[in-house]
C-alpha cells in the first residue's frame, strides 16, 4: 500500500485541532455485522479489500425477534431508576422492526475505503482513509465499548480534509480506524488474551504493515486502554497518545472506593466531589461491567433477543444520565435530563447496534 511519510515536525495547531475533534466523536452502541467468512482468515499479512454484506436472511431474522420479544412487567417506578423504561424500549423496538434501514448504513460504510488484515493470527477490519494533503499526520483511533467504527464516520472528513472546514492543510491527518477484536467486522478470538496491550500491539504492526514510520494514536473508553497501553509499549513510531478517559485515579483512592470508605479528608473540595460521584459509579453503575468481566458466557440472551442486547447496551449502568442522556434523547427523539441528542440521531444510534449478525 503506498504511503508517504510525514513531515516530522508536528505543530501545535494540529493537535490542537486532534483535540477539539476527538472529543466530539458521539459513543453509541457496538456493531457486530461480522460476515462468517472472516472467522477463518490466511495465514497472511496480506491487507484484502473488504465491503460489507448482510444476507437479507440475517435481517428477516432480525425483524421477527424484534416481533417476537416477550415483554416483562412495566417498572415499579415512575422514572428510569430501575432501567430503561418498558415504553421506551417497545417505542425502539418498534421502528427499529417496521421503520429502520440497515442498508444505508451498509452504504454509508461502503463507500469507503475498508480492508481487512491477519495480525496476530486475528482477522482486523479497518477504515483506512488517506488525506490529500501530502505532510498529513498518520492517525489510529479506536473506539470504545459499546461501539464501533461508525460512531467515528463524522471525523473522517475534518480530520482528513480540513481546509473543508475552516482549518489548514498542516491540520491533515491519514486515518486509520480499527474496529477492536471481537468487535464489528473484525475476527472474534476463540481464546483469552485479546486485553488493550495485546490490541496495542495488533495497531502498532498494523501501522506498519500501511507504511507509516512514525503516527499518532487516540483512543476513548475501551480504546483509551489501547491508546494507554501503546504510550506504554513507547515503539519509536508512535510520536504521541490523546485519550478522552485517562485512568488517573491514585491506588489509595480507588481501593476506598471500591470498598465504599467514605472519603478521605485530606481530599480538596473538588477532590471530594468527584470522589462522590465516583463512588455512585462504583456503587451503583459498575454491576453490567463485573457480570461481562467475571461470567461473560452466562449472557446468552444478549445473543439471542435483540431487544435484551439494546437495553443492555442503552444503559450499562447510567440509566438517563451521562453520557447515556443523550443517546436516549436521540432515540427517544426528545431531551433527556436536560442533555440534547444534538446531531445524534436515532437511526445512528440503531447503526451502531450489535444485533445484527
Amino acid at each position: 500500500m503506498d504511503t508517504s511519510r510525514p513531515s516530522e515536525t508536528t505543530d501545535q495547531e494540529r493537535r490542537r485541532f486532534l483535540g477539539m475533534v476527538m472529543m466530539g466523536s458521539a459513543a453509541a452502541g457496538a456493531t457486530s455485522l461480522l460476515p462468517s467468512q472472516l472467522t477463518a482468515a490466511p495465514a497472511s499479512d496480506a491487507i484484502r479489500p473488504f465491503r460489507i454484506d448482510v444476507p437479507e436472511e440475517a435481517l428477516i431474522d432480525l425483524r421477527q425477534r424484534l416481533a417476537a420479544t416477550r415483554w416483562p412487567e412495566r417498572e415499579t417506578v415512575v422514572d428510569e431508576t430501575q432501567g430503561v423504561q418498558l415504553a421506551a424500549m417497545q417505542e425502539i423496538a418498534r421502528y427499529w422492526g417496521t421503520e429502520y434501514d440497515w442498508h444505508k448504513a451498509a452504504a454509508k460504510l461502503n463507500t469507503l475505503p475498508q480492508f481487512v488484515t491477519e495480525i496476530d493470527g486475528l482477522d482486523i477490519h479497518f477504515i483506512h482513509v488517506r488525506s490529500k494533503h501530502e505532510n498529513a499526520l498518520p492517525l489510529i483511533v479506536t473506539h470504545g465499548w459499546p461501539g464501533s467504527v461508525i460512531e467515528q464516520l463524522k471525523i473522517i472528513d475534518p480530520l482528513t480534509n480540513p481546509t473543508a472546514h475552516s482549518a489548514s492543510a498542516s491540520d491533515a491527518f491519514h486515518l486509520v480506524l480499527p474496529s477492536l477484536p471481537g468487535f464489528g467486522f473484525s475476527g472474534k478470538p476463540i481464546a483469552t488474551g485479546w486485553g488493550p496491550e495485546r490490541t496495542a500491539r495488533a495497531w502498532v504492526e498494523l501501522m506498519k504493515r500501511l507504511g507509516y514510520a512514525q503516527f499518532v494514536a487516540q483512543g476513548g473508553d475501551l480504546g483509551a486502554g489501547v491508546c494507554t497501553a501503546m504510550g506504554r509499549l513507547a515503539p519509536a513510531a508512535l510520536l504521541g497518545i490523546h485519550t478522552n478517559l485517562p485512568g488517573t485515579i491514585p491506588p489509595d483512592i480507588a481501593k476506598a472506593l471500591a470498598v465504599g470508605d467514605a472519603p478521605p479528608s485530606t481530599l480538596s473540595a473538588d477532590e471530594k466531589r468527584a470522589y462522590e460521584e465516583l463512588a455512585v459509579l462504583f456503587a451503583k453503575r459498575r454491576a453490567y461491567a463485573r457480570m461481562m468481566a467475571t461470567r461473560p458466557q452466562t449472557l446468552y440472551g444478549l445473543s439471542d433477543s435483540p431487544v435484551g442486547l439494546a437495553a443492555w447496551v442503552l444503559d450499562h449502568g447510567d440509566g438517563y444520565g451521562q453520557p447515556a442522556a443523550a443517546i436516549m434523547s436521540a432515540v427517544l427523539g426528545r431531551t433527556i435530563n436536560g442533555h440534547p441528542a444534538y446531531d445524534l440521531t436515532r437511526d445512528e444510534v440503531l447503526d451502531d447496534s450489535p444485533s445484527i449478525g
